[in-house]
This record gives C-alpha cells, sequence and structure tokens, in this order.
C-alpha cells in the first residue's frame, strides 16, 4: 500500500517509521511519574533536589538538544541524526533498568533528555521532507494524534508495572528499538531534498535567489518564526494547567485521585481527536480557526471553575484539549512556511521548544502571581489562564487576516 504525499507516493511502512517517532515525543519523564512518590521510601537518603532532578533534568536538556538538533539536520544526514538520538534514548531505557542508586537515575535522565532532544524535531521535520499542501497539515494532525495517543496509553501502562515493581515503568523507554528498526524504511525512500521545495522545482535562477531572498539571509522568517514560537508556548502554558493544578483543584473539591487521573485522561484524549480531522476544521473555519480554539480552551476553563460536579469538569477538560489539539498541529504546518526547505527542520526545532520551555515555566509563573495577589485557591490557575485565552481569542479575532492566524488553505 502506497500512501499520496501531495507529490507522490511513500510506502504504508515508511509512514508507519514517521509515526512512531511522534509516539516517542510523548515519553520523556512518563516512567518516573508513578513513582515520584515511592522515590523517598526506595532511596532514603535522596534529598527533595534529587527528586526533583529526576523528574525535571530532561525536560531541562530537550531544549537545548532540540535547538542543536535542528541545526545538524543542516549538515548531517537526517536519518543518521535521527538513528544516533533513538540509540540514546534506547540506551537510557536500558540503563534506567539496570540502575540501582539515585545519581545513576539522575545520570541517566540526563541521557534521556540528550537522546529525546535530538529526535523532537525530526519528528515533525521529517512529515516536512515527505509531505506537502493539504497532505502534510493532515499528517502534522495524525502526528499530533499519536503522541497524545500515546502518552495515555502509556500513563495507564506505567502506572500499572509501577505497581508490579519500581523498575517496569522504564520498559518504556525500549519503544525506540521498534523506531530503529523502521528508520531504515525512512533511510530508503528519503529523497536528497525536503519534499515540496520549490527551490528543486524552479528552473530559473534568478527566480531561485528570489525566492531565497524573500527569507533573509537566514533562510527563515525570524519575525513570523518569533510569532509562531511565542503563540505556540502561550498556547501549551494555558493548558498544561489542566494537567499540572487540576489533581490540587479536585482535591481541594474533595474528589479522589482516581477522578482527576480520568479527567486528565480525558483532556489528553481530547488534544488526540481534532488530528483525525484537521484538514476538514481548518477548511470549516478558516482565519478563524485559532480563534475558536482559544475560546474552546476559554470555555474549558470555565466549566472547570463553574461547578463541582465530575461531568461539567470532565466536558472543561474536553474543550481546553480539543482546543489545543487544534492549535498544535498547525502550528507546526504554519511553522514550515516561514524557512526555506534546508532550514524547516531548524525552525520547527525551534518552535518545539518552547512546549518544553512552557512546562517547565508554567509553576513558576502562576506561584508567582499567587504570591503577588496573596491568593492560595487553586481556582486562581484556571481564572487566570481563563482571562489570559480570552485575551487572546479577542486578538486572534482582530488580527485573523495576519500570517501568524490566518490558517486558510487558499492563504498558502
Amino acid at each position: 500500500m502506497r500512501i499520496q504525499t501531495g507529490q507522490g507516493t511513500i510506502p504504508l511502512i515508511t509512514l508507519i517509521g514517521i509515526w512512531s517517532i511522534s509516539a516517542l515525543n510523548a515519553l520523556p519523564g512518563l516512567a518516573v511519574s508513578p513513582i515520584l512518590g515511592k522515590l523517598s521510601l526506595i532511596f532514603p537518603t535522596s534529598t527533595e533536589l534529587d527528586i526533583q532532578m529526576l523528574s525535571s533534568l530532561p525536560s531541562l536538556l530537550i531544549i537545548p538538544f532540540i535547538i542543536l538538533s535542528g541545526k545538524l539536520t543542516e549538515k548531517i544526514n537526517n536519518i543518521y541524526l535521527l538513528q544516533i538520538g533513538l540509540v540514546i534514548f534506547s540506551l537510557s531505557g536500558i540503563l534506567y533498568l539496570l540502575s540501582t542508586k539515585m545519581w545513576q537515575l539522575i545520570v541517566v535522565s540526563a541521557l534521556l533528555g540528550i537522546g529525546s532532544g535530538l529526535i523532537v524535531p525530526l519528528s515533525t521535520g521529517l512529515i516536512s521532507r515527505f509531505f506537502t499542501g493539504s497532505y502534510r497539515t493532515k499528517q502534522f494532525g495524525f502526528s499530533s494524534a499519536i503522541t497524545n495517543v500515546t502518552l495515555v496509553l502509556a500513563t495507564i501502562l506505567t502506572g500499572y508495572l509501577a505497581e508490579i515493581n519500581w523498575h517496569l515503568p522504564f520498559l518504556v523507554y525500549l519503544f525506540p528499538l521498534i523506531s530503529i528498526v523502521l528508520s531504515f524504511y525512512l533511510k530508503k525512500n528519503i529523497s536528497p531534498y525536503p519534499a515540496g521545495a520549490e527551490l528543486k522545482n524552479n528552473k530559473a535562477g534568478n527566480a531561485q535567489t528570489a525566492h531565497s531572498s524573500s527569507f533573509g539571509k537566514f533562510g527563515i522568517q525570524i519575525k513570523h518564526l518569533m510569532q509562531i514560537m511565542a503563540f505556540y508556548g502561550l498556547a501549551t502554558y494555558l493548558v498544561i494547567i489542566v494537567s499540572f493544578n487540576l489533581p490540587f483543584l479536585m482535591k481541594e473539591y474533595h474528589f479522589t485521585s482516581g477522578n482527576s487521573g480520568i479527567m486528565i485522561s480525558l483532556f489528553f484524549l481530547a488534544i488526540m481527536a481534532p488530528g483525525f480531522i484537521l484538514n476538514q476544521i481548518v477548511t470549516y473555519f478558516g482565519s478563524k480557526t485559532k480563534f475558536y480554539s482559544l475560546l474552546s480552551i476559554a470555555a474549558g476553563m470555565a466549566l472547570i471553575l463553574v461547578s463541582r460536579t465530575e461531568w461539567l469538569i470532565g466536558l472543561g477538560c474536553i474543550f481546553a484539549g480539543f482546543g489545543y489539539g487544534i492549535i498544535q498541529p498547525i502550528a507546526y504546518d504554519k511553522t514550515t512556511r516561514t524557512a526555506i526547505p534546508e532550514k524547516i527542520t531548524l525552525a520547527l526545532a525551534f518552535v518545539m521548544s518552547m512546549n518544553y520551555l512552557a512546562i517547565l515555566l508554567c509553576p513558576f509563573i502562576i506561584n508567582v502571581f499567587k504570591d503577588l495577589f496573596h491568593i492560595e485557591t487553586q481556582q486562581f490557575a484556571f481564572i487566570f489562564n481563563m482571562i489570559i485565552a480570552l485575551i487572546a481569542a479577542a486578538w486572534a479575532y482582530l488580527k485573523q487576516e495576519s500570517f501568524l492566524f490566518n490558517d486558510s488553505f487558499k492563504s498558502t
């Protein structure tokens, strides 16, 4: 079976290889989450800083290595770079299983961050290499959906494995071994130039020069790229409080931790859903796509706040997740229009790094404003982010014809 790319076809096995890399984006830090509460018992001499480093170090290292990977794609064969990252990722999984001391786990966590950082931009970069136009938009949607469904399924799996033995959740970090095998099919079918490269199809040398110059001397439209980075970082910050703060809010509402786990699962499943119908959503809403997405996020926050009933909180999680599930893949798709083909993966690397930066900064931002206003309730994070989402929605409506917000296919 062969898959249409917008400029020809590729074998289904090649597409599965790309999808497998998208699935890996959900894994860093996942295996540690279900054992965080047990670590002080497993390692009695470990400090609070040790435990914090174990959970945060991968994200800290992912950010610089995402940028490094994006830059290396200009000089190194993309599949070789992918395979190096996959090997490092898999090695960290093996070493996690063999580690018996806290310092060993911390060192391996750093290794995990390096390996993950190297492959993250390639998960979207390879889509831009193989696909063009609406086919590319569709695949970015699928990539986002696969990442989030993997997150839900792997969370359930690691929670179950943690009940058996604290080492077993680290088995999920061996999944890259599958991607290593599939990467050889990618190597076989990848073209020497990025898919959709206007430069490749343009026979006139002066037209090539004009095309390149429109992106500046760096080959990237810096202003447009920074707009996408800021917006994507903001959107991630707005919704990540569902994952960070909802368990504490539901505890304040006197619900059990099991209830909050179900709500967070609904949130990630909702992020997944738009990926399967992304082209239809963008076609229907056009230049108002991000406006309605931000309204959906704001509505989700409001539903979580207005009632202490499970079904309304769950509906709020769905609204928030659905809005972000639209924004994430179209942000990646929009990024591909800000750079010449050889620089697209680097541009995507900068945008994807904002996801991890927002995750790292979110707790600090909320705590700063809570201290500033002397507010202790867990509702504050949702009220604060709902207001920001509404302001951003108004901005998106007013600027709907601008580069950042006009997602109509006709505008491409």
